[in-house]
């Protein structure tokens, strides 16, 4: 019943009324990682994404989780999927973190007296870096090719600034004029892998409305479970008399950072970078998108870079949007060994294009004790047009 074709049965038994949503057909659904491998698998084309986004929707309309497990969620939604809460956080975190007072906690074990799960964020706290804002508008560098939309995210634009800063250099040096519009909303990633439809449906809206009066010829992402997600607008709001036909022209303009720069073609110079990189492919990435060789490309263009394969490459590391978070066992499991796998590569950097996924990958490279720095995709190309080294990558 944990398998694809298992779960698929149950939800069968459940729409015919012949299975009740309790705990036990519940927790079939909750220990899926939603990373949708099944679907580059099956030889059939079954769209697995939407039957369990749709199945999870149905078990948070139907089924009581219980006043802890919901205030968990609450906890969780209310927190990563609004950037001002989050940038509140950062300064307690600051704090945290450069105080020594992390250090200490973590030095006397006083950690291990809380919940599994609250271990578990603490352990995926990255360190932050310094805030570096990007502008509402980035000027193309030379002339102009496309004006483009940048989706900034929530985790990205809090916990990793550097990577949409990084986005919107590397975009303009290729002739981009690049829109970045401050008011824009979580895209409601997190709430649809979940389930929690109303709240997702409400931020969809938002955000299309935002990107309209953009006026831009794509809208580029840099977060894969952010551009699955808005890629899917068009299923969301198919019936939403005034927002469905808005939501397909909306979705068909979003392209991962790496399909607009394929697209376009590079137009500026890459310097030399002598690494060994490590590509971790994101499951929203790989599978739900459907996006493999254009980050490789990308990558491999980089003079005197040396491109590693990952083995295991289709199998999540264990992130899967808040999986990590209310599965912590298992996403250790298999965070650990993606990190295993990836220590015995003897790489210089990883890189990966999902902020979840270097999370992820810092904490489970750090409990095998291997100090590997994980990066996004762009931030290396960013490094190679501006001429810079990994050691001001890591800062």
């Amino acid at each position: 019943m944990d398998s694809p074709r298992g779960r698929i049965y149950l939800m069968k038994l459940a729409a015919d009324g012949q299975a009740t949503i309790n705990s036990q057909w519940v927790g079939h659904f909750d220990t899926c990682l939603g990373c949708m491998a099944c679907i580059t698998a099956c030889p059939s084309g079954v769209d697995y994404g939407k039957l369990i986004e749709a199945t999870r929707a149905q078990i948070e309309r139907k089924y009581d989780r219980g006043w802890v497990e919901r205030s968990y969620r609450r906890l969780i939604f209310g927190m990563f999927t609004r950037p001002q809460r989050l940038h509140l956080l950062r300064w307690p975190l600051l704090l945290y973190q450069k105080s020594g007072l992390r250090r200490l906690v973590r030095g006397s074990g006083a950690l291990r007296v809380l919940p599994k799960r609250l271990q578990a964020m603490e352990a995926l706290l990255p360190e932050l870096p310094a805030a570096e804002a990007v502008a509402e508008v980035t000027p193309a560098v030379g002339e102009k090719r496309r004006r483009v939309g940048l989706l900034l995210g929530c985790v990205q634009r809090e916990f990793f600034p550097q990577v949409n800063a990084a986005t919107a250099r590397v975009l303009a040096a290729e002739g981009c004029e690049v829109v970045s519009p401050a008011e824009q909303s979580c895209c409601g990633a997190l709430l649809v892998h979940a389930g929690e439809e109303e709240g997702a449906v409400a931020l969809a809206q938002r955000l299309i409305d935002v990107f309209e009066k953009a006026g831009v010829d794509a809208i580029v992402t840099n977060a894969a479970g952010c551009g699955s997600n808005v890629k899917e607008y068009g299923h969301l709001l198919r019936d939403h008399p005034q927002y469905a036909a808005r939501a397909k022209e909306f979705s068909a303009k979003c392209q991962d950072i790496s399909e607009t720069l394929a697209y376009m073609g590079p137009r500026a110079r890459r310097n030399p970078l002598r690494l060994k990189v490590a590509f971790h492919d994101s499951c929203h990435l790989q599978h739900a998108q459907g996006v493999r060789a254009q980050p490789r490309n990308l990558l491999a263009a980089i003079p005197e870079l040396e491109l590693v394969e990952i083995p295991e490459a289709a199998i999540c590391c264990g992130s899967a949007g808040i999986y990590n978070l209310v599965q912590p066992n298992a996403a250790n499991a298999l965070g650990d060994r993606k990190a295993g796998i990836i220590a015995s590569l003897e790489a210089d950097v990883v890189v990966t294009g999902n902020p979840g996924c270097i999370l992820q990958l810092q904490a489970s490279l750090e409990r095998t004790g291997k100090r590997i720095p994980v990066l996004h995709t762009i931030q290396l190309l960013d490094a190679s047009i501006r001429g810079e080294l990994l050691s001001r990558l890591r800062e």
